[in-house]
């Protein structure tokens, strides 16, 4: 078990996200947030997932008690049209075979916020390329479970690795937490992932 004094607080309950933060050695405390995901009229995805993970990350400032608050959103794009987490397992299964053979964007915001109400934000674009699926196996993988909760309805560390072909960009940021991202608004906080100032 995690004993380390936490360095922020983290608005997900996604254990994606938290896997991630741990992996960089960022010790942490969670407060899922709950906010109305619509996008808003003629809103880019682009936009949408900026907004999103500010809001999530300033909801949830009231919770932690003087540490910086991150938020983090994800989308997948194709075509410019967002495809958010499945409804069910018809629209999952749509969405997968929508995404087979063909090449999509995936949107991956990190915002950090203060106690004092403002916050800095950072943007990953990823492409991914997925070879062609067919319906039988679109089946198999909802009844899998994993693609529930999952933007654009499959998860890239998970068993839908083998239907990745290609990417091109952020692998954690398709996961859902772009460190790379991460680390550059934790450094601007003081928050030193490898223990020493950077050049």
């Amino acid at each position: 078990m995690n004993t380390a004094t936490p360095q922020l607080l983290l608005a997900s309950a996604s254990p994606r996200r938290r896997e991630l933060l741990l992996q960089i050695g960022v010790a942490h405390r969670v407060h899922a947030t709950d906010i109305d995901e619509s996008p808003l009229p003629d809103e880019s995805p682009h936009a949408l997932v900026q907004r999103l993970a500010y809001e999530k990350a300033l909801a949830a400032v009231e919770h932690a008690q003087g540490l910086p608050v991150l938020g983090a959103d994800t989308v997948v794009v194709l075509d410019g049209h967002v495809f958010g987490k499945p409804l069910d397992a018809a629209d999952a299964q749509g969405m997968l075979l929508a995404l087979a053979g063909r090449e999509h964007q995936v949107l991956s915001a990190v915002a950090l916020a203060t106690a004092a109400g403002t916050a800095a934000l950072r943007l990953s674009q990823s492409i991914v390329t997925m070879r062609n699926i067919s319906p039988a196996e679109a089946l198999w993988y909802w009844q899998t479970g994993e693609p529930a909760g999952k933007a654009g309805g499959y998860a890239i560390q998970g068993r839908a690795a083998q239907f990745i072909s290609g990417l091109r960009g952020s692998y954690s940021g398709v996961m859902g937490l772009p460190l790379f991202e991460t680390v550059q608004l934790l450094r601007e906080a003081g928050i030193h992932t490898t223990g020493t100032e950077v050049a």
